[in-house]
């Protein structure tokens, strides 16, 4: 492998783009309006997506930085660039200048474009960035707190991509994609302590949890979840712009939360979420069924 490929790897990791993924949330309000082939509101859902993932490698870069140490005596966590010392503390630091300076270049410059909606997309932008900054510098280590924050972040998505578009956002869709996110955090948490039980360390991150307190958190996030879900596809202007029969989608959402707390509490699978939704065959499938009976229901709907 040659050393330029090499290099661009290990940035990549520090950049952490695999968790790009998460930021995916800001396309919902498009998704779900039925505006996805709006080729304007495409643009914008894309330009928050970007400016989303900038920001939120500028995090992880600050958090890795501040917890080299830790992350050098961890099993997975001292793989990473800083940690195992193959990009220096300058090039990470200075890496994190030119992604804040990139996010405020590009809202600067989005503002002809935005309009009226660029101020509050940009007030998400910030908020997301000092509240993970509260995260990496002490509320991770603030029981429940911490797991609100982290759902709390997947809110501002969802929240970016509608202020970028301009597209309204339904209530029941927020609490959805709180309680949803609540169940990825508490998923994860879990996954540590049956990982710090094997392996004997602990890290302070997870005072205030025990397995029996993560199993209950997690099974009430995941009934909350679907009552949410419910409703969402019961209130009128989802069955207005959908039909009726959207409400069926439930039994994907169903069976796929099914699928995860049968990984997670008979299997004790102790990776995080996200690993297990990459791997698990069934709900892969089930959430590309459901993708695609919303696509139907918004675009083929008789």
């Amino acid at each position: 492998m040659s050393f330029t490929k090499t290099l661009m790897i290990k940035y990549l990791k520090l950049l952490r783009v695999e968790q790009w993924v998460k930021n995916f949330f800001v396309f919902i309000p498009l998704f779900f309006s039925g505006n996805i082939t709006n080729l304007e509101f495409l643009t914008k859902s894309i330009f928050a997506f970007v400016v989303f993932s900038l920001i939120a490698s500028s995090i992880y870069i600050l958090n890795d930085y501040k917890d080299i140490e830790a992350d050098r005596k961890h099993p997975e966590k001292k793989n990473r660039p800083l940690a195992n010392g193959s990009i220096s503390k300058g090039a990470a630091l200075f890496l994190f200048t030119v992604l804040i300076s990139a996010v405020a270049f590009l809202i600067f410059f989005g503002q002809e474009y935005f309009h009226k909606n660029l101020w509050k997309f940009a007030v998400i932008i910030a908020s997301y960035f000092i509240m993970n900054l509260a995260y990496t510098f002490n509320l991770k280590h603030v029981a429940i707190v911490d797991i609100f924050i982290i759902a709390i972040g997947f809110v501002l998505r969802v929240l970016a991509g509608g202020y970028a578009t301009g597209i309204k956002i339904s209530q029941w869709a927020i609490l959805l994609t709180f309680v949803l996110a609540l169940v990825l955090a508490v998923g994860k948490r879990r996954g540590e302590l049956i990982n710090a039980a094997i392996s004997g360390k602990t890290r302070k991150a997870l005072d205030g949890y025990n397995v029996q307190f993560a199993d209950i958190v997690l099974s009430i996030s995941v009934t909350l979840a679907v009552i949410c879900y419910l409703m969402f596809t019961l209130t009128p202007e989802v069955q207005e712009r959908f039909g009726v029969r959207v409400f069926y989608t439930v039994l994907f959402v169903v069976f796929a939360f099914l699928r995860y707390l049968q990984q997670t509490l008979v299997y004790n699978k102790t990776e995080s979420p996200t690993k297990i939704v990459y791997k698990d065959r069934y709900i892969q499938v089930t959430i590309l069924i459901w993708i695609i009976t919303f696509l139907v229901l918004i675009y083929y709907k008789s």
